[in-house]
């Protein structure tokens, strides 16, 4: 079951989820079950050709953050389906209005990662031209003798010193910058659902990403995920509050 159990992973990517807020399921229809799954909440959705499991990517949600939920899809029919992100829904429900929620596919993901990206080279490169030039005074410096005499000073070898750490330091920050960035693409890449045709009897799943739920004032928010696989909608309803409510 590809990516289905993967729930630990940042997202990326919309930051590393911390304590703030839970969710909940409720079975909107015979063919859902609500139930828990290594001890955190998720629904299952059953249709004639289709099945769908989610289940949130963490225990908590990160207050006013994205919420980030890990879906899972199987092929029961005896043909090949299709499943595009595009034709995920998210509604949240406020006071009798629907207001609608922006999936926030692989594509967003990546260019925002790029975005990540640069910014993270711009200070870099700032931290290592800093570097440098504390590197290029180094060795050179000022003295007073007892008599009140002043002057100046080089040495050669302090210098060469500290110009080989500041390269060494440099060349460290840009490695972990690059690293870094690396990382997060493979991460993305592994984890976030994407388009794809399921086989017959295949599953397959990934992170679905949300963009947050307007706030209530720290009560709780009601939205409906509705996710499309071949001709058939599977009608998800989340509860989502702060942690102990």
């Amino acid at each position: 079951m590809r990516n289905l159990m993967i729930a630990g992973l940042c997202a990326t990517l919309g930051g590393c989820v911390s304590s703030g807020e839970t969710v909940s399921f409720k079975a909107s229809n015979p063919q859902q079950q609500a139930l828990m799954r290594d001890g955190q909440p998720a629904l299952v959705s059953r249709q004639k050709s289709s099945l769908v499991l989610v289940k949130p990517a963490a225990r908590q949600l990160q207050a006013n953050g994205r919420p980030v939920f890990v879906v899972g899809i199987n092929n029961l029919g005896r043909q090949p389906v299709d499943f595009r992100v595009a034709q995920v829904e998210a509604i949240q429900h406020v006071a009798g209005t629907d207001y609608s929620m922006q999936v926030v596919s692989y594509e967003m993901l990546v260019q925002e990662e790029k975005n990540r990206q640069v910014a993270a080279a711009i200070l870099t490169g700032l931290a290592a031209a800093g570097n440098a030039y504390s590197a290029a005074n180094a060795g050179r410096g000022s003295y007073t003798t007892p008599s009140g005499r002043t002057g100046t000073f080089y040495s050669p070898t302090a210098a060469a010193i500290a110009q080989g750490n500041a390269a060494a330091q440099n060349e460290a920050m840009i490695a972990a910058t690059v690293e870094t960035g690396q990382r997060n693409m493979a991460m993305l890449e592994q984890a976030v659902i994407k388009d794809n045709t399921l086989m017959p009897g295949e599953w397959y799943g990934g992170q679905l990403h949300l963009a947050p739920p307007t706030d209530q004032a720290g009560g709780q928010k009601t939205y409906t995920i509705v996710i499309t696989v071949g001709n058939e909608r599977h009608v998800i309803s989340v509860a989502q509050a702060p942690a102990g409510v």
